[in-house]
Formats: structure tokens, C-alpha cells, sequence
């Protein structure tokens, strides 16, 4: 299954080691799913047996034979379904509520939406995507998991350098890589590797980095990671770095669950080993690598935000009927859809932008349709219909047909207390309002409900 040069590689490397690095790939592939702390429901108890992930608060092993993408409660944004190694940088950058932070490679999401469970819903997540298709797999996820507080952009790191000089106090660089940690997972990181193409990898990480650089503010903290072993693209990227940026250095965290960078796979500076690996025969994870950095130098800038609107009457009006709280932060518009932002949204003019914080909904004539953002944000809906996980009119709903419910009205349906799209009710029926897009088939949810 792996490529030959990446074993002649891992073998020099390694040396004695690599038998039980070897090892690691016959071990069934490590599987792990991420609780959401920002869906305040209560939780039932799952399908599915968990096991704590120790580096990760809310992170659980679970067997991949379980399926927990099929259930309710994933459509719910109650997890994430994530790699366990995956889950360490973002522990690393330890984003803290009310700051602005910056992910520059956010697709698909999983990066992302642990640093906004950590971020409380206070503060700006900027989340970024150059390439438009993954951009909007990230901007799903973000309205999947109730992420109030989030900018989504489809940028160059270029251009996000130019607008947000010195900006950010936290960065996080999942840098894209030769996915060597990705051999079991996608038959496409087997068949797309070569020695070239670490190469390409290598070279495009140290000018990520430096448009990073340029976006970070006083003693702020950059967190670069890989999925992949390749030196080049670990402790040779980070050594090139600190060579081109002498106003960073390395910050030595105490990570007892992962191993010591290798000086001599860099230029030999010995703080080197405190960065981080993460090997697949060493702990139960597929892999990754990471390192701390802080800018020592003098720059900072802050945000130019931009400027809300009055709320329009056709919300108001459907707010005061339909929700027992407002979302806080200030409303934007864009077309016929309404918006709310946190406080520190920036001007936008210019940017490619997917998601300006929590979408409310359509302005139409003579009425206002709410987003299925809003039925997944813990919205404070004063009608709702709540349907066990369990229950088959859940699926039904779910596949986009109506179901029985006296409610009337803009109605959040629920699986168990978890919001899980709108539906309007009338004559004893739930006319369905779940996306057309996410419908589930009829196959789907059969191994979880």
C-alpha cells in the first residue's frame, strides 16, 4: 500500500524504529469524533461506544463500524467527525474567547471548528479557503456546527496579507502537504505521492507562512501543522522560516502525549525538538506534525470594522413572533440576505466572502424566511417540534417530506433538543423546509436510527 521511496525514506529515518512504524498501518485506521460544546441541548445517549482522546477536550475514539455521520445528531452539528492526530494543532494554537484569530487553510472545517467551540462564540474567526469548492464545504460546515462568529473567505494568502497587515492574534497554518498521514484514508495521497511533489509542498509552505507572518500581531502565536512525515516539510520548513524571520522563535509547551521534533531532520537547532510529532505507532493517530512560533517583533494593526444597518421591519417582525431572544452583534445585508455579525467584522469591500457570521435569512416581499443557519445556531425558536433520534418521522423530515405536528407557523424541528432545520405548520402538518441540498436518500440513517 505505501509508496516504495516513502519506505526507503521512513526505513533511513527510522532505522530500528520503523518495524514498529511499519506496524502501525496493519492496526485498524484510528476514527474520532469531536463533541460540539456550542449546541447546548441535552445529549441522549448514543449508538456508539466512545473513548476519550487525551490530548483533546470533547475528542472521543469510536469505532468506524458504528457510522455516527449517519445519525441525527451529526446533521445536528453535535459533532465533528475528526481525525484524532487532526485534532492537535488547534489545542496547540489555545484560542481563547473574544480574540481574533485567523485559520488561513481552513477547508473542510474540522481545524475550524474547534478553534470556534474553544472561542465561546466571543470574539472573530476569520477562515479562510483559496480554492472555491473547498471553500464551501468549510462554509457548510461552519453553518452545521452553529458557528455564530465566523468570516468565511474563498482568498489568496497574498491578498488576505495586504488587507489584514499585523491584524490577528492567533494564526493557525494547516499547511497543504504531501499527506503522508493521509495513506489510509485517501488511495489518492498513495497515488499522488512522489519525492517532487514533497518538493512543490515544501516550497509552497515557506510563502504560506511568510503572508502569515505578515498577519500576526505582537506576541501572537502562529501554529504551523502537516499531515505528513516528510522533514522537508516539518522541521525543514519551520528551520527555513526561522532563518528568513529572526523576529519569530519557537514556544515550548508542555504536550506530554506527543514526541520531541528532530533537530538533525532541520538545520540542527536544537530548539527544534520543541516542536512537535505526532507518530501513528507511538499514539493512536494517523499522524501529524506541529510547531509552536510567536512574533517577537513591534507591529500591530487593528481591524477596520465595518458598519451595520437598522434592522429591517420584515425581521422584526418575525423575530418578535418567532424567537424568544435575538442573535447579538450588528446586521449586515448583501442582496436579500440578512446577516449577523460580531462586533469585530471587518470591511469587507474587495473580499471574496461566503459567510458574514450567522445568516438569518431572505428579506422577501411582504415576509422573511429564516436560514437554515438560524435553525442550527440554538436560535431560541418559541415553536418547536421535538422528534426522538429514533423516531422514523425524524427521517422522513430529514428526506424532505411533511410530517404530522399541531404546531403553527415557522417551527424548529429537533432531533431529541437539537435544532435541526425549520418547517412551517399548518391544518396539523409540518411542511418541510430542510434544504433541498442536504436531504438524506432513502438508505441513509439505517445503521443509526
Amino acid at each position: 500500500m505505501l509508496p516504495y521511496g516513502f519506505e526507503q525514506r521512513m526505513q533511513h529515518l527510522l532505522g530500528t524504529e520503523y518495524n514498529d512504524f511499519a506496524a502501525a498501518y496493519l492496526r485498524p485506521r484510528n476514527a474520532g469524533l469531536r463533541f460540539n460544546p456550542l449546541k447546548t441541548g441535552d445529549l441522549t445517549e448514543l449508538p456508539f461506544r466512545l473513548r476519550p482522546i487525551p490530548w483533546a477536550q470533547h475528542g472521543y475514539y469510536y469505532d468506524p463500524a458504528a457510522r455516527p455521520g449517519l445519525h441525527p445528531y451529526h446533521e445536528a452539528g453535535v459533532y465533528y467527525l475528526q481525525e484524532p492526530s487532526a485534532m492537535a494543532p488547534a489545542v496547540l494554537l489555545d484560542p481563547q474567547p473574544g480574540e481574533i484569530i485567523l485559520d488561513l487553510c481552513a477547508a473542510p472545517g474540522g481545524k475550524t471548528t474547534q478553534i470556534a467551540a474553544a472561542m465561546q462564540g466571543q470574539g472573530l474567526l476569520v477562515c479562510n479557503e483559496i480554492h472555491p469548492a473547498r471553500a464551501k464545504i468549510l462554509a457548510r460546515n461552519i453553518e452545521r456546527m452553529g458557528i455564530r462568529n465566523a468570516l468565511v473567505l474563498n482568498e489568496t494568502p497574498e491578498k488576505l496579507t495586504r488587507y489584514f497587515p499585523h491584524c490577528f492574534d492567533r494564526i493557525l497554518v494547516d499547511a497543504p502537504c504531501s499527506g503522508e498521514g493521509m495513506f489510509r484514508k485517501e488511495e489518492a495521497a498513495v497515488t499522488d505521492w512522489s519525492e517532487d511533489a514533497v518538493a512543490h509542498c515544501a516550497a509552497r509552505q515557506q510563502e504560506i507562512l511568510k503572508q502569515a507572518a505578515g498577519m500576526l500581531k505582537s506576541g501572537g502565536r502562529l501554529v504551523y501543522s502537516t499531515c505528513t512525515f516528510a522533514p522537508a516539510e516539518n522541521e525543514g520548513t519551520i528551520s527555513s522560516f526561522l532563518a528568513r524571520h529572526p523576529d519569530f522563535s519557537i514556544v515550548d509547551l508542555q504536550a506530554p502525549w506527543f514526541s520531541p521534533g528532530r533537530p538533525e531532520w532541520g538545520d540542527g537547532t536544537p530548539e527544534l525538538a520543541r516542536t512537535y510529532r505526532l507518530w501513528p505507532h507511538k499514539l493512536q493517530g494517523e499522524g501529524h506534525y506541529a510547531a509552536v512560533l510567536q512574533y517577537n517583533g513591534d507591529a500591530a494593526n487593528a481591524l477596520l470594522p465595518c458598519g451595520g444597518i437598522k434592522a429591517p421591519a420584515l425581521w422584526q417582525d418575525f423575530a418578535k413572533a418567532n424567537l424568544a431572544q435575538l442573535p447579538t452583534g450588528k446586521l449586515l445585508r448583501f442582496g436579500d440576505t440578512l446577516w449577523c455579525a460580531p462586533e469585530q467584522m471587518p470591511a469587507l469591500d474587495g473580499l471574496k466572502v461566503l459567510r458574514a457570521g450567522l445568516e438569518l435569512g431572505q428579506l422577501r416581499k411582504g415576509r422573511f424566511d429564516p436560514a437554515h443557519a438560524l435553525a442550527l445556531a440554538d436560535c431560541g425558536a418559541r415553536s418547536v417540534c421535538r422528534l426522538d433520534a429514533a423516531d422514523p418521522a425524524l427521517r422522513r423530515y430529514l428526506q424532505g417530506e411533511t410530517i404530522p405536528g399541531s404546531q403553527t407557523g415557522w417551527t424548529l424541528v429537533c432531533a431529541d433538543t437539537f435544532g435541526i432545520g425549520w418547517a412551517k405548520g399548518s391544518g396539523g402538518v409540518l411542511k418541510n423546509h430542510f434544504p433541498k441540498g442536504l436531504r438524506w436518500n432513502s438508505s441513509m440513517g439505517s445503521s443509526s436510527i
